[in-house]
């Protein structure tokens, strides 16, 4: 039997999703990470899926990986030594940045630090003008001596990004041809391959990132590879942050194009299941061990942004401008709270009770896991509460008086309250985070939470769900199959991709219908060579065109979709519509009687996979209930506790109850009842 492979590497666990092609039946393994090397906890992960579950690695289609390695070089500051070279004058473009600042009226706040010292900053003499013509010819003899203080430095990557070179790429496809023939062992990002879109400091900063990462990302990924084709498994995928996995050959072009892996997995598994089930609209909940991650899927649609920030230090907020360092690739929007399981609970100087930005992680972890951890977190303090008794079906055991005496020690003593209180009031604020996580995605995006259903999965999702839904006035909670390895899941049911784009300023009423055609045409014959160099069957090959628009006067755009076929007026006239539409969902307001702007052509180019249908095993010997004392609102009671796999489809639990499982606990608080549907799904509402 045919199997695909997704494994996904969180702060506290690495999950392994094996998934039978012809049945859609998920078999799952999960080790706990391992900080100091992760491929070390991917390969145990991978050995202990293929040996418990009685997997050939020769049986294997499809490996896909969701890495950090990009994700935490950048908020560890622990890249590679870069060099940036502009055009003169331009070197400290990465330092001037835009005016944008996390809190405006803070006088003493301080920017992200920049990527490469200014020492590392180069200028070479050339000129090409807003319109792509030539006004000072490249330096060529100034080559020579950049070439001599890169070698001096010790520099491993070098970011070119000549002034509008998106427009006329002549001087830096020069200029980067020099540079790799004199300097063989140093990759080297230009920008107009890595992003040839207008805006030069965004430009800038997505090659500086992928010169930063780019040495890392290739070491870890060799070496990974290596391991796993020592295993008999087929070469190597990895998750990129829009929606679609890369090979490692794309993956190294363009590292800034995998900093949100993981994350997307997850919401791309969601949408997966929304087909499955019929339900269009979800707002997609992913809470692991260090953080919380929700996104919206509106009308069967992953909402995907170009506009995106990484890194930046502790100040970093990936809703505010101004706090990282900007990235233009697409990105599956998300809202990411530090609020995890493993999110440790402290007191402010002011007595206030706060939760994160830090994180146990997965050494020591909480303290309830028994590995030296002495903070209080979220796990523990659902563990006190009662929610959690043991993971992973009893392997890993839990210390709840190691929890308890932490939050005591902590939070209650401090606070004047009991230990169950003091859990009550850490759980509170961590519920009240993530609930601000899922506005910003639904309510700041225009959309109304009671028309969507939750999507819960991570560790700790299914655990906080219930008391989301209600804060949010959500109508159902759904629970997918193996919600603890979710994300691995996404990973082997997303398709190849890759975007291209390019910048083309005109207004749409005005323009030349074959000039768009031209430029969408070279995009397609790229996009399709991509496709048959990763040997896609032509008929899994597809194009999806896209078009950032604005008005006039307007700084941003808005990305809207294009229809296929031939560019006519007819179709620019209903692009112009469909961007008054989305004008209008976004801002609340449309002016057709304005002109459209167009600023950027976009191509999205995808390798099809077969289809998956997912679903959950039913083990009638599975079958098992236990009670234990639960605290809800209101005070402990004794609780039902119940073994998912052991649930008959169509039967029917009503709350209070806890649903365990090898992978994930789901808490049904009362006035709550869960069905388990024909598939396996958990499908919760209130009333």
């Amino acid at each position: 039997m045919a199997w695909r492979i997704g494994v996904d590497i969180g702060g506290t666990f690495t999950d392994v999703a094996l998934v039978e092609e012809a049945t859609g039946r998920i078999a799952i393994a999960k080790v706990l990470t391992t900080p100091g090397d992760f491929g070390e906890g991917v390969l145990q992960g991978l050995r202990q899926g293929l040996d418990e579950h009685g997997i050939a690695a020769s049986g294997v289609t499809l490996l896909s990986h969701a890495t950090t390695v990009v994700t935490n070089a950048l908020l560890e500051g622990k890249g590679a030594p870069a060099a940036f070279i502009a055009t003169r004058g331009f070197r400290d473009i990465l330092e001037l940045r835009r005016s944008a600042r996390a809190d405006l009226y803070d006088l003493f706040q301080d920017g992200p630090s920049v990527l490469i010292p200014r020492r590392h900053r180069f200028e070479i003499t050339e000129r090409i003008d807003a319109q792509g013509a030539v006004v000072t010819p490249l330096a060529e003899a100034e080559v020579a001596g950049l070439v001599a203080a890169i070698r001096e430095a010790g520099i491993k990557t070098v970011a070119v990004s000549l002034l509008f070179s998106f427009l006329n790429d002549t001087h830096e496809k020069r200029l980067g041809a020099m540079l790799r023939a004199a300097l063989p062992d140093v990759q080297i990002f230009l920008s107009s391959e890595v992003l040839p879109e207008i805006r030069e400091y965004e430009r800038a900063s997505t090659t500086a990132v992928c010169a930063y990462v780019g040495p890392l990302l290739e070491s870890y990924l060799a070496r990974l590879q290596a391991a796993t084709g020592e295993l008999g498994l087929p070469p190597l995928h990895v998750m990129g942050s829009s929606g679609g996995v890369l090979d490692v050959a794309e993956c190294l072009r363009m590292p800034a194009a995998i900093v949100e892996s993981g994350p997307a997995a997850g919401v791309v598994a969601a949408a997966l299941v929304g087909r499955q089930l019929g339900t269009n609209n979800i707002l997609s909940f992913d809470m692991g061990g260090t953080t919380a991650k929700a996104s919206v899927i509106a009308e069967g649609e992953v909402a995907v942004t170009a506009d995106y920030e990484v890194g930046g230090g502790a100040n970093a907020r990936r809703w505010i401008a101004g706090t990282g360092h900007p990235i233009r690739v697409p990105v599956v929007d998300l809202a990411e709270v530090s609020a995890g399981g493993g999110s440790i609970a402290w007191i402010d100087p002011g007595g206030s009770l706060k939760v994160g930005p830090h994180s146990a992680g997965a050494l020591p972890g909480p303290a309830a896991y028994g590995r030296g951890g002495t903070k209080p977190t979220v796990t523990d303090a659902n563990v006190v509460l009662g929610y959690l008794d043991s993971l992973l079906d009893g392997r890993l055991r839990i210390d709840r008086a190691a929890a308890a005496r932490a939050i005591q020690e902590h939070v209650a003593g401090p606070l004047g309250l009991s230990v169950q209180e003091a859990a009550s009031r850490i759980v509170e604020v961590v519920n009240a985070n993530m609930c601000d996580a899922l506005r910003i995605v639904s309510v700041q995006r225009g959309y109304d939470p009671r028309e969507f259903a939750l999507m819960a999965f991570g560790g700790a999702g299914p655990v906080h769900a219930a008391a989301l839904a209600a804060e949010l006035a959500v109508p159902e909670v759904i629970v997918p199959p193996a919600p603890g390895a979710f994300s691995a899941l996404g990973l082997v049911a997303t398709d190849l991709r890759r975007d291209f784009s390019r910048t083309l300023y005109a207004s749409l009423d005005g323009v030349d219908p074959a000039r768009i055609a031209e430029v969408l045409a070279a995009m397609e014959a790229e996009g399709m060579a991509m496709l048959a160099a990763a040997g896609v069957p032509p008929e899994r090959r597809a194009l999806l065109r896209q078009a950032d628009c604005r008005y006039r006067r307007q700084a941003y755009e808005l990305t809207v979709a294009m229809q296929d076929g031939p560019v006519t007026a007819a179709m620019l006239a209903a692009l112009a519509e469909a961007f008054h539409a989305k004008h209008e969902l976004t801002y609340g307001h449309a002016n057709r009687k304005e002109a459209v702007q167009l600023v950027n052509l976009r191509l999205t180019a995808l390798g099809r996979q077969p289809a998956l249908a997912l679903a959950a095993p039913h083990r009638p010997d599975q079958a098992r209930e236990s009670s234990r004392e639960v605290w809800f609102p209101g005070g402990a009671r004794p609780c039902p506790v119940l073994w998912r796999e052991g649930i008959a489809p169509g039967a029917a639990v009503t709350g209070p109850a806890v649903i365990e499982a090898l992978d994930s606990t789901t808490v049904l608080p009362p006035g709550w009842t869960a069905r388990v549907d024909a598939q396996g799904f958990l499908r919760m509402s209130r009333g």
